[in-house]
């Protein structure tokens, strides 16, 4: 075992231990916790943004995109927006202890399932600074332990928020191992902690597609994966044009960046003529690249030609694919081959094919008549979220304080025994 390989087991054995720590932990304790990241946050604003400024400067020297850029990015407003986010998470109800159902059986024991923290849990990110504060607060609230390894390029904005987080935990009187980031930032850690079978519970991964198969194809922990975002919106025969306009334009240009921005947009030929050219004069007009089919290109011939690579991008930029196909059956084809399972939209006044959208179309999240930008943890009421997976086990969807739980069963007798 290499000295690399010693050193992430031993953040991991310390994190499990903490995990024992904070399991038992009464709501109270938790909260006072993250009440004083929050202000840690605050009081520290100046240091976080500092080391996040080189970062930037760093990545700029690289060449880093624009959309790299924006999701590393931090700034005052997004500094209180994490320390907010704390806050919101400690205001929910805490998930441990819940009972989600009590019976009586015939031989007279009574049994519940109950709520009860994972353990310790592995989150493995690329860029994005405040997953480090929202990840830990979400673990912490539910119970757990975490070991965050981020990239590179947000090392020293990492650094920082660890800082911050570990002296309100000690502060607290909770563990600083309950909330660890990993200091190595090379593939090699994240292999060596994701082969941590005997001492982490979970594997989450939240980045690109190279970050996500690594994980995958390494891990000897369970995985749930945050897949890439390749999102559809259908513009169905008979839209409304104002809401198909507004959806799309919010879908693809509120913030290019994140997983559940746009980034192919479907029209049924029936209506396309209507629909089409108006929703692409006002992507352009928004500073959108749009790389459409042959039938697209008829329609609005401002879009550059399209090439099988286009189907089931993900830009993460002001970049859209759009395709003209023959009705839902065509839409719902196309999202299967070519969507990655975590949102989907249709534009329709027709409330059958809203119908069959939702029983048919595979994926995290399906939407009717509204932004692809929904999929999200604040917007669906869970408060910060951990990521959106795109998996199946454990969880789907956006994952927020019930999603880093498990379950345990409790058995109350009176001196019963089995036959």
């Amino acid at each position: 075992m290499s000295s690399l390989d010693d050193k992430v087991r031993d953040a991991c054995l310390a994190a499990r231990r903490a995990a024992r720590a904070v399991a038992p932990r009464r709501s109270e304790d938790k909260d006072a916790a993250l009440a004083a990241i929050a202000a840690g946050l605050e009081a520290s604003a100046s240091a976080v943004l500092e080391a996040n400024r080189l970062d930037l400067d760093a990545a700029r020297a690289k060449g880093t995109s624009g959309a790299m850029l924006d999701r590393l990015m931090l700034d005052a407003a997004r500094v209180r927006a994490m320390a907010e986010s704390v806050r919101e998470v400690a205001a929910l109800p805490d998930p441990v202890g819940e009972v989600v159902s009590r019976t009586r059986r015939p031989s007279g024991i009574d049994v519940a399932r109950v709520r009860v923290p994972l353990g310790v849990i592995a989150m493995i990110y690329e860029a994005r600074p405040n997953v480090t504060v929202e990840a830990s607060a979400l673990a912490l609230k539910a119970g757990d332990a975490i070991v965050l390894r981020g990239g590179s390029e947000a090392e020293r904005s990492n650094a920082a928020l660890a800082r911050v987080i570990g002296d309100a935990l000690e502060s607290t009187g909770l563990p600083r191992a309950a909330a660890q980031v990993l200091p190595f930032t090379d593939r090699d850690a994240v292999r060596a902690l994701v082969q941590q079978s005997e001492l982490v519970d979970l594997a989450i991964p939240r980045g690109g597609e190279a970050l996500i198969r690594f994980v995958t194809e390494n891990a000897r922990v369970p995985v749930v994966q945050h897949y890439k975002g390749v999102c559809h919106v259908f513009l169905d025969a008979g839209a409304d044009l104002a809401a198909a306009t507004k959806i799309v334009l919010n879908a693809k240009t509120s913030r290019p960046g994140v997983c559940n921005a746009l980034e192919c947009l479907l029209v049924d030929a029936a209506d396309a003529e209507r629909l089409l050219p108006p929703v692409a004069r006002a992507l352009a007009a928004a500073g959108c690249e749009l790389r459409g089919c042959a039938r697209t290109l008829a329609l609005f011939p401002e879009a550059k030609a399209a090439t099988s690579d286009d189907w089931g991008r993900e830009y993460l930029d002001a970049v859209l694919a759009v395709r003209v196909v023959d009705g839902l059956d065509a839409a719902l084809e196309h999202v299967a081959e070519y969507g990655s399972g975590h949102t989907e939209a249709i534009v329709t006044r027709d409330p059958a094919h809203a119908e069959r959208w939702r029983r048919e179309v595979d994926a995290a999240c399906v939407v009717v008549n509204a932004s692809t930008r929904f999929h999200d943890g604040g917007e669906l009421g869970l408060g910060a979220e951990i990521g959106i997976a795109t998996s199946r086990l454990h969880w789907r969807g956006p994952m927020g304080l019930e999603a880093l739980t498990t379950m345990k069963w409790v058995i109350d007798g009176e001196g019963q025994t089995r036959g």
